[in-house]
């Protein structure tokens, strides 16, 4: 028998190679200096941004497009080589409505040419700079769209320290960003070792034949692995044990930290799909996953998460294990 299983490989998401430590964010000496040749993101209302060539390059920026100065509402994203990443929100598009979750992961068909395209469609096909550029950026403005008033008073917050700070125009109370604890957990039979069938889920809402694996967010004074154990039961009523921690990734809608479980349960225990929650589970053999991911649409009613999330990563990793 081979040892556990890991992952092969970061999640898509968790990928940065920026210097984006603290201390630059109130450095304006140094950050004027940085600002003629630094490069700017433009991130719409849904996370979107522009990107070239087949989606693995984002279209940045010159900052002197923006003015001499960086723009109030800018978010300094790291530094790289004497070169400074900034992130900038588009104005809001009234006409725009929100997608539901069956339209989310629905992507065009990607060109050489410019096009406006969000995390889900492209986080697995930029590069690692790239990745980590625009997901900090959507999770930011994602939070400063959400804290434009004080939590203590109810007052106006400005943005401070290079957009990662808010302070009250009143009480001078400060906020930063916030970042939800969810987990998220593949959970196998455990036969061999690594198991040979995966307990996989539809959501309620999700396209017909979507399914990945288990997730929810951790509740106050709870643990990462007892919500693990809450929420699987709660969400397809089996009771999951050796929990063990695989790996973790932003995930900015809104904004969200996923904390990768693997667990083991008995296939024997009837699923009990959350009403309302899960519209269907189901265990699915090893072998029927690595054909999944090899060829997408040519197992019946099994489409697998997509590349960008840490779910692909997880259910791509155990399908490799032996």
């Amino acid at each position: 028998m081979t040892g556990p299983f890991e992952l092969l490989d970061l999640p898509a998401l968790s990928r940065f190679t920026v210097d984006r430590r603290e201390p630059l964010r109130a450095d304006a000496e140094r950050l004027t200096a940085l600002w003629p040749k630094a490069r700017v993101i433009a991130v719409d209302k849904r996370g979107r941004t522009m990107v070239a060539d087949k989606g693995t390059r984002i279209v940045d920026q010159s900052a002197l497009e923006f003015g001499d100065n960086p723009p109030a509402d800018a978010v300094l994203l790291g530094e790289q080589d004497g070169v400074a990443y900034w992130g900038v929100p588009l104005p809001d598009d009234p006409t725009e409505t929100q997608i539901s979750p069956a339209r989310a992961w629905q992507f065009p068909d990607l060109t050489d040419d410019p096009q406006l395209l969000d995390l889900r469609a492209v986080g697995a096909l930029l590069d690692d700079t790239g990745a980590g550029l625009l997901t900090s950026a959507v999770a930011a403005f994602a939070w400063h769209r959400n804290a434009k008033f004080c939590a203590r008073c109810g007052s106006p917050t400005e943005s401070v320290k290079s957009g990662w700070a808010r302070v009250c125009t009143k009480c001078s109370h400060e906020e930063y960003p916030r970042t939800d604890a969810a987990v998220i957990c593949l959970v196998h039979d455990g036969v061999g070792g690594n198991g040979e069938n995966v307990l996989l889920a539809r959501g309620a809402g999700w396209p017909e034949g979507r399914y990945s694996v288990l997730a929810g967010f951790v509740e106050a004074g709870e643990s990462l692995e007892a919500c693990v154990a809450r929420e699987i039961v709660e969400e397809v009523g089996v009771t999951v044990t050796s929990i063990r921690y695989l790996g973790s990734q932003p995930w900015p809608f809104p904004r969200s930290l996923m904390v990768g479980f693997t667990a083991i349960a008995d296939p024997a225990e009837p699923l009990v799909p959350a009403d309302g929650e899960i519209a269907q589970a189901k265990w699915v053999s090893r072998d029927l996953v690595r054909q999944a991911l090899a060829e997408p649409g040519s197992v019946e009613d099994l489409l697998l998460a997509p590349g960008a999330s840490i779910a692909y990563r997880m259910i791509s990793s155990w399908a490799a294990a032996t």
